[in-house]
């Protein structure tokens, strides 16, 4: 088995076992999760896509599969790929910010991804991937942590300036989308130059890129 192969194996062996979130949570006892952690994340040695996401919803983490909900079925159309492409880890990492589901607030609404996930397994994950040349940034906290401080704090305005990111200088090329969930469908409606602009682009990288 190539080096790389399997350190990316021993890595993805880690982070499934892991119950840091369960048994030793970061804002202390009270905030510990509620249910069995089941991690989602897929590594690959030769993807030049990393879609970096939030934290799984209910049905990806009863299923194990990434963006295996509407919000994936509209990310596909927005990369312009069909299931066994998207699947495929040939062609994309998907690797979100938290990799468990980490429950509903009061009011229904997802939760934040989980505070002890990226500080443990984020800098190993990327560094473990370093063919990576383009990450789709999906939502403000995955946007936050791969853009750091030059981030704004309106998703709004991160996405807007999406041609600042991906065309850079330095590092690896970073482009931010909104989260594909229906609750952003009025975001859509307001922003048409996401359409028109950004997608345009978008597909025609991840067309260059995926094999």
């Amino acid at each position: 088995m190539p080096r790389d192969e399997e350190r990316l194996r021993e890595l993805r062996a880690a982070i499934a076992a892991c119950r840091l979130c369960r048994d030793d949570p970061a804002r202390g006892e009270g905030h510990r999760l509620p249910h069995e952690p089941r991690p989602v994340a897929v590594l690959s040695a030769t993807a030049r896509i990393l879609i970096a996401g939030q934290a799984p919803g209910l049905r990806v983490h009863e299923s194990g599969l990434p963006f295996n909900d509407a919000s994936g079925d509209r990310l596909r159309q927005w990369v312009a790929v069909d299931r066994d492409a998207f699947y495929d880890p040939r062609n994309f990492a998907i690797v979100p910010i938290g990799f468990c589901f980490p429950g509903y607030d009061r009011h229904g609404s997802d939760l934040p991804p989980r505070a002890e996930c990226a500080p443990l397994w984020r800098r190993r994950a990327m560094d473990a991937m370093p063919q990576i040349e383009l990450i789709l940034a999906v939502g403000h906290h995955a946007q936050r942590w791969h853009i750091g401080a030059d981030c704004p704090k309106s998703m709004t305005d991160t996405v807007r300036n999406w041609e600042r990111y991906v065309k850079r200088n330095t590092g690896t090329a970073i482009l931010p989308l909104p989260h594909p969930s229906w609750r952003n469908t009025g975001w859509l409606r307001k922003n048409p130059w996401f359409e028109t602009e950004l997608l345009p682009y978008l597909r025609e990288r991840v067309e260059a890129l995926i094999r």
